[in-house]
């Protein structure tokens, strides 16, 4: 019944493969970042590092290695593969998506722990260049967001930390917020993001589900659940902001008032978690007219505009912070990368994200309306060139709606969530990824 959608056939015969065509392009990024000598690594780059650390072209140290996270995780992608489809169809629609959220940390938490806690997940929000960093020299809120966007350009005293000056407030708040609770350091800190960021494998097959494709909601079920973006889900910031914008946009396809203001105020929110989740609001505008809801995007969109407000009143405007942190991008790495380079490798990096059975998908899931609107709102990052490397963590929040591609996939898909799986631990295990 998946070969139908809008009234629209799918060819069963599609010539593009998809996942050669991803394995082709990390192949070629690859050998272009090393033959040509454009990757950067080592501590002439990153302050401290081995030369063994860089962009792969993923950022991480290529370190081979097991952990205790290694039974575990291929204990949790055997489970999966073996039952996750059966489970998917044959469970009431709640127990499946329950299910899913819990298999989900499972999968985040063993594959952070093959690095082992300390550096898998405790640690990885307290570099010096994280948010965690800032958080004890915040004691007044309302101090700290009028004078954010004097702190943001680099080469001051009192300029913010990387991460911090890169992002919105909001990002910065939750971990204040997290600590005024007593929930301080790291352990926490990593914790919440995780548990947030697993909830994107509930809210993309709810938002299917609402925009009429039940099958295909479940049949995306064991694939959101095994996505190899896993591997940066578990730890960063971005797994949070991930995990909020797909909740929003999952609200805003169920239509009803609360739904619609509830989801307007978490991507409201998202804008301030990070810039470019302003994009998300093409996801928002796909899943309204979809839905043909007016209602719904007018509620949301005023409940969006009464984030920014909140944000304005207390003493932030969005905008300046935007084209301040356009100016300190390039006052870092950024500027010793070239954009040649990464306005097609980072599409390398994203296929390692949403794996080869994603990719396999995707030519036969590209007009699918979810799926479009993620590709339209990845390009738009990626023209940008406000996302050079990196991107592996900082579009996991759009990458996860390329997730329902591989619900496209025809006749049994176990080999594929095997090759979902596989992805994952090969990267993790070769790998100590920089998040």
């Amino acid at each position: 019944m998946l070969a139908r959608y809008y009234g629209r056939p799918v060819s069963r015969a599609v010539k593009i493969r998809g996942d050669v065509v991803a394995l082709a392009l990390l192949v070629a990024a690859i050998a272009v970042g090393f033959g040509f000598g454009i990757r950067l690594y080592g501590s002439k780059h990153f302050p401290g590092a081995p030369d063994t650390f860089g962009e792969w072209p993923i950022l991480g140290q290529w370190a081979p290695h097991i952990g205790i996270g290694t039974p575990l995780s291929i204990m949790v992608a055997i489970a999966v593969v073996a039952w996750g489809p059966s489970l998917a169809s044959r469970l009431s629609w709640r127990k499946a998506l329950l299910l899913a959220y819990v298999t989900s940390v499972a999968w985040i938490v063993s594959l952070a722990l093959i690095d082992g806690w300390q550096p898998g997940i405790a640690e990885q929000l307290t570099s010096p260049d994280e948010y965690l960093k800032e958080v004890p020299g915040i004691t007044d809120i309302g101090v700290f967001l009028r004078t954010f966007s004097s702190r943001i350009l680099d080469f001051q005293p009192d300029s913010w930390t990387t991460h911090v000056s890169g992002h919105p407030p909001g990002a910065t708040l939750v971990f204040v917020w997290l600590d005024h609770l007593g929930l301080s350091g790291g352990g926490w800190a990593g914790i919440l993001c995780i548990l947030v960021g697993a909830l994107t494998a509930v809210a993309v097959p709810v938002a299917v589900a609402a925009l009429g494709k039940p099958e295909l909601a479940k049949a995306t079920l064991p694939f959101i659940v095994l996505f190899p973006g896993a591997v940066w889900l578990g730890t960063s910031a971005d797994a949070m902001f991930a995990g909020v914008t797909a909740t929003g946009i999952a609200l805003l396809a169920l239509r009803t008032k609360l739904s619609a203001l509830a989801g307007g105020l978490l991507l409201g929110f998202g804008a301030f978690l990070s810039y470019g989740l302003a994009l998300m609001a093409v996801v928002a505008l796909v899943v309204c007219a979809v839905t043909r809801s007016w209602r719904t995007l007018v509620l949301g969109a005023l409940a969006a505009c009464a984030v920014m407000a909140v944000f304005a009143w207390a003493g932030f405007w969005w905008f300046d912070g935007y084209h301040l942190v356009v100016e300190r991008y390039y006052q870092g790495i950024a500027n010793d990368r070239p954009y040649w380079y990464w306005v097609w490798a980072n599409l390398a990096c994203l296929a390692l994200v949403i794996g080869p059975a994603v990719a396999a998908g995707l030519p036969r899931a590209w007009r699918y309306p979810l799926v479009a609107a993620a590709i339209v709102v990845i390009l738009m990052a990626d023209i940008s060139g406000l996302s050079k490397s990196e991107v592996e963590r900082i579009w996991l929040p759009f990458a996860v709606w390329l997730a329902p591609a591989a619900g496209f996939l025809p006749g049994t898909r176990r080999w594929w969530l095997v090759a979902q799986a596989g992805t994952a631990l090969m990267v993790n295990h070769l790998l100590l990824t920089n998040w």
